[in-house]
């Protein structure tokens, strides 16, 4: 009894202890912070300005997500850390990205919370949602944005990621982007958000060191799965770019859900877009103008983005000229799905690009 006594006294010591660690770590990076960048809110203020935490907008894989007013004409998003147990660097690293980010198609920081062990991150206030609610086929009237508004929505988005890859003082990789990161205002201006995973580099390099996957399945980079298809660095974010546009022009999500509610990646839903082209035209809905050139664009843009191998993929600043110039210019790039074709066919060749080899780097803390 004795020796269970010492032992339970033990482990109860070691958790305070480090739970305390913890929250020293995060005062300390919060003290530091508070003087130039997001308000701080006390848990008391989350409440209040939640009502109670009364409207739930939503949950994800990160925590949920509510309703609140900072003022009768400012109404936020204020978003609960589900994962507290961790040593804090999640948190630390959401709002030290954001707090660097100054950028129309970047979603702002407007505070944040670390109460004792409650931790929060308020943000504006988006009634429009995200761009999944809107991933829908042209024959669905109700949802159906129009292939103009669409493109543009593409480019915002193509806008913040080129932003977070060359526009900061350091290279930030957001591992993230998906349907669900990307929220939409009230004029339809795509903000990605969400950087809960997101990791910083030197600028003057190209890729990071990581331990273990990370990011949405569907839009996972192949080499984030596996070292077999390269390094992991800034073009896992186009991958995933690529993946959200072929959702665009589809209509449908690149994930079906089991009978158990887990979603599985479907990797023939890029192959489909192939087989459109391949077959000697493209047969993607049109809209009610009828115009499919911008849907064509699209598709052929998603396809150069999601190449098996990084160094085939454009870069954004490419991807941003692709979706400005004429879509009759562009070239489909081969099937990496169809082994046979894959074979017979010459290597692709990122177009305004050169396939220059990736030096593997540390993160930076």
């Amino acid at each position: 009894m004795l020796v269970i006594l010492i032992g339970v006294f033990i482990r109860v010591y070691v958790h305070f202890r480090t739970k305390g660690e913890d929250q020293t770590r995060l005062e300390n990076f919060l003290k530091d912070y508070e003087a130039s960048k997001p308000t701080r809110f006390s848990y008391a203020d989350i409440k209040r300005i939640t009502d109670q935490f009364k409207e739930k907008l939503g949950e994800g894989a990160h925590g949920a997500v509510y309703k609140g007013k900072l003022s009768s004409q400012i109404l936020v998003a204020v978003k609960m850390l589900s994962n507290t147990e961790g040593d804090g660097r999640e948190f630390i690293n959401e709002v030290g990205t954001m707090g660097k980010i100054h950028h129309v198609n970047v979603v702002r920081l407007l505070g944040f919370c670390a109460d004792g062990f409650y931790r929060a991150l308020v943000y504006d206030f988006f009634p429009n949602g995200s761009l999944q609610n809107f991933i829908s086929s042209p024959d669905n009237k109700d949802v159906f944005l129009g292939w103009d508004l669409l493109q543009q929505i593409a480019l915002g988005i193509a806008n913040g990621i080129e932003y977070l890859h060359q526009g900061c003082d350091h290279r930030i990789l957001h591992f993230d982007i998906n349907p669900h990161n990307v929220l939409l205002d009230d004029n339809f201006i795509p903000k990605i958000s969400d950087f809960g995973l997101a990791k910083l580099c030197a600028k003057n390099q190209s890729t990071v060191s990581m331990t273990a996957a990370r990011g949405t399945l569907g839009y996972m980079a192949p080499e984030v799965f596996s070292r077999n298809f390269g390094n992991v660095s800034y073009k896992s974010d186009i991958y995933s770019y690529g993946m959200l546009l072929l959702e665009m022009v589809g209509g449908r999500k690149n994930t079906k859900t089991t009978t158990g509610g887990e979603e599985n990646f479907q990797v023939l839903y890029p192959d489909w877009i192939h087989g459109l082209f391949e077959g000697g035209d493209i047969y993607i809905p049109i809209d009610e103008d009828g115009d499919f050139r911008i849907a064509k664009k699209l598709a052929i843009v998603g396809l150069w983005c999601i190449q098996w191998h990084s160094v085939h993929r454009p870069s954004m600043k490419t991807v941003i000229q692709m979706l400005q110039g004429e879509g009759d210019k562009l070239k489909v790039p081969n099937n990496p799905f169809n082994a046979s074709s894959s074979s017979n066919r010459t290597v692709n060749t990122v177009p305004g690009c050169l396939n220059l080899e990736l030096d593997v780097i540390q993160e930076l803390d």
